[in-house]
């Protein structure tokens, strides 16, 4: 496996992204639709916070 795509998988499992360190041998593997949408999700949920306003 090339590097760069290991620092990309530390890096995820540094950041929470992934929590199982096996996947960092499955890197080249193929993701489910499912779950590339699940991470989308996620980020846009990060980036724009369902709340509303107490005022």
């Amino acid at each position: 496996m090339d590097d760069w795509k290991r620092k990309i998988g530390e890096t995820a499992l540094t950041k929470g992204i992934i929590n199982d360190p096996d996947w960092l041998e499955k890197l080249d593997d193929s993701m489910p639709v499912w779950a590339v949408l699940q991470l989308m999700l996620e980020l846009l949920e990060k980036l724009e916070p369902q709340y509303t306003s107490y005022d």
